[in-house]
């Protein structure tokens, strides 16, 4: 008889007794029982971190990866965090497991999250045998991880919009195989919890989300990408969503307060005050709020479709203006080209000038680093997959290693330097 990983035998003896995510009241999610998530209390980043960014080929995508290290860069800056993605198509945990030591911790990470159980579900429906080789494979990353001091955010699968059909062996429901990928899901929540590790919940909001949006734009709307597994931007924003949270990221971007009285303000870190300016107030920002690149409501390929189904803004995207002093009853906020009217009680609680605000001054920058990123992640695929796994890592790996290093130099540079102060004018005028 086959004996089961002993991490497995604790997970499948509590599921009964743990505590499960509220369901949503429709009846869909009556079959999905998902173990409470463990919380993420307080940031797991440090100062100078080399994150490690781990999956199968939704992360080769370069989307969700993309907007991590995009937020990282442009919107924390003062963290100093760099990057490095890992994505490679198909792969199942036991794959990345052989490879780890060979293209990830050569690079020396200090923290790292991974992605999988798309592939390990094996797209059929759950069997006690296919839960007990997952487990034995994410345990077996973890330690890895844990042995070279890299701190880990065990992220779970995601959801699938349906069966795929190039996946010959694929049986079952598309129900059948979300239930299979709940329980990898649930099996990586104990992992975390045993491990004293960070848990990424990216099958949740994606069920949850995807299935509001259905609900509101229709069944053409899917959160998990057109072909049923890949998600386009709104499902990679909700994985984005997913790590970042993991990582304990407060979201406070910035806080301009405005004396409406003096007409002077004060920023926080990250953000100074330059002067009268163009009817308003100057100031010059180091740390960009997040800027999703602008999109329709009901389409699964944009970030802004995401953002009003997750609280993106409220938990991870907060660039406050308040305005104390104020005696008008309403006030006309102009911020770059964009107008738009607050009453008094809005300003004096504060709003958030990147969820009112979608286009703005930092807009355009913002761009210019995530296509910075994208250069860097682009060539990092070609590095491990092709270089280092081709013919001229078989060769001589070491000497591989060395010189797409020197290729690589140049793009990570040319992140870093593309996160450049922004000068932005302010106008906050009454209105009588």
């Amino acid at each position: 008889m086959k004996l089961l990983p002993l991490a497995f035998l604790l997970a499948a003896s509590s599921l009964s007794a743990r505590d499960l995510m509220p369901r949503p009241a429709d009846a869909y999610f009556l079959p999905y029982e998902a173990d409470r998530a463990p919380a993420a209390p307080g940031l797991y980043l440090k100062e100078g971190d080399r994150l490690a960014i781990c999956g199968d080929s939704i992360t080769e995508q370069k989307m969700y990866s993309r907007l991590i290290e995009t937020y990282l860069t442009a919107c924390v800056p003062q963290w100093r965090v760099t990057c490095r993605q890992y994505g490679w198509g198909g792969e199942q945990a036991s794959g990345f497991a052989e490879r780890m030591k060979r293209d990830v911790l050569r690079f020396h990470p200090t923290v790292a999250t991974t992605c999988y159980g798309m592939n390990d579900h094996r797209y059929v429906p759950y069997t006690a045998e296919i839960g007990a080789e997952y487990v034995k494979n994410q345990e077996e990353i973890v330690r890895q991880f844990k042995a070279a001091d890299v701190r880990v955010v065990l992220g779970s699968p995601g959801t699938i919009g349906s069966v795929p059909p190039w996946v010959k062996s694929a049986t079952g429901t598309q129900n059948d195989l979300n239930l299979s990928l709940l329980q990898l899901r649930n099996h990586d929540v104990h992992i975390a919890e045993a491990q004293g590790i960070r848990f990424a919940d990216v099958f949740w909001p994606m069920l949850t989300a995807g299935f509001a949006a259905q609900q509101q734009y229709g069944p053409g709307y899917m959160i998990t990408g057109k072909d049923g597994v890949h998600p386009g931007w709104a499902g990679q924003t909700v994985m984005a969503y997913a790590f970042l949270q993991a990582l304990g990221l407060d979201g406070a971007i910035g806080q301009l307060t405005w004396d409406a009285a003096a007409n002077t303000a004060t920023a926080s870190p990250g953000h100074e005050v330059v002067g009268p300016a163009d009817g308003g107030l100057k100031f010059r920002s180091s740390r960009y709020p997040f800027c999703p690149t602008p999109g329709d409501l009901a389409s699964d390929d944009s970030m802004t479709s995401a953002m009003a189904l997750i609280p993106f803004h409220q938990n991870l995207n907060r660039f406050t203006l308040t305005v104390t002093h104020a005696t008008a009853p309403r006030y006309q906020v102009t911020w770059g080209q964009a107008t738009k009217t607050f009453d008094q009680a809005a300003l004096a609680k504060g709003i958030n000038l990147a969820a009112e605000f979608p286009l703005n001054p930092f807009s355009a920058p913002f761009e210019k680093v995530s296509q910075a990123v994208f250069a860097k992640q682009d060539y990092e695929t070609r590095q491990i997959k092709s270089l280092f796994h081709g013919p001229e890592g078989a060769a001589d790996l070491a000497l591989t290693a060395e010189l797409t290093e020197k290729a690589r130099a140049p793009l990570a540079e040319a992140v870093a330097r593309s996160v450049v102060p922004v000068e932005h004018v302010l106008q906050v005028k009454p209105l009588l």
